[in-house]
């Protein structure tokens, strides 16, 4: 079964807490995401390290409950970290970083990751398949780099069947937002 590529770039996740410490004003949209009521929004911050930082990092919405950053892997040989690579919401030992904006400077413990590679659906579809959350599916990648990938499975109410990859990833593999990948059931 073919479904759609959404390749995500470095982002982070906010508690009201944290945000409202960075930002003066609401969270706004600028645009909705492939996945419903996910949207990034105007605000960005700056991720810092003792060794470097990454300007303009977008933060998504809405707001969590929990705060969270998901870097590229290159993003991480940039900033001179090693975080580990982890299902989103799994963050005990990964890397603490500091964010920054005009008004404010905080650092986060235990809060930086680089994504796994995972299938958004809903329930109603992993019902039809019989599939659980936190499944692994074997993925096809048919582009001019073939390969075979194990994603894990995030089901969720509102989920989009949507096939996730970082941009890093994508790139190694001629992957680009929108095109199909196999999913082996």
């Amino acid at each position: 079964m073919k479904i759609p590529v959404g390749i995500s770039n470095r982002h982070v996740h906010l508690t009201k807490e944290i945000y409202d410490k960075l930002f003066d004003i609401e969270i706004t949209k600028r645009n909705d995401l492939s996945q419903k009521r996910e949207f990034a929004s105007n605000m960005t911050v700056t991720i810092e390290t003792e060794k470097s930082k990454i300007d303009n990092v977008r933060v998504i919405g809405p707001l969590r409950d929990y705060n969270q950053v998901e870097i590229l892997r290159s993003d991480a040989y940039i900033l001179g970290i090693n975080p580990p690579t982890r299902r989103s919401g799994e963050l005990e030992y990964s890397e603490n970083i500091t964010l920054t904006t005009k008004k404010g400077k905080v650092t986060l413990k235990s809060c930086c990751i680089c994504q796994e590679f995972h299938i958004h659906m809903n329930y109603d579809f992993a019902k039809i398949y019989n599939i659980k959350d936190k499944d692994i599916i074997k993925v096809l990648v048919n582009t001019s780099k073939k390969a075979i990938i194990f994603a894990h499975v995030k089901i969720t109410e509102n989920g989009v069947l949507e096939f996730q990859i970082d941009r890093d990833d994508a790139n190694s593999l001629d992957l680009k937002q929108g095109d199909n990948v196999e999913i082996l059931l």
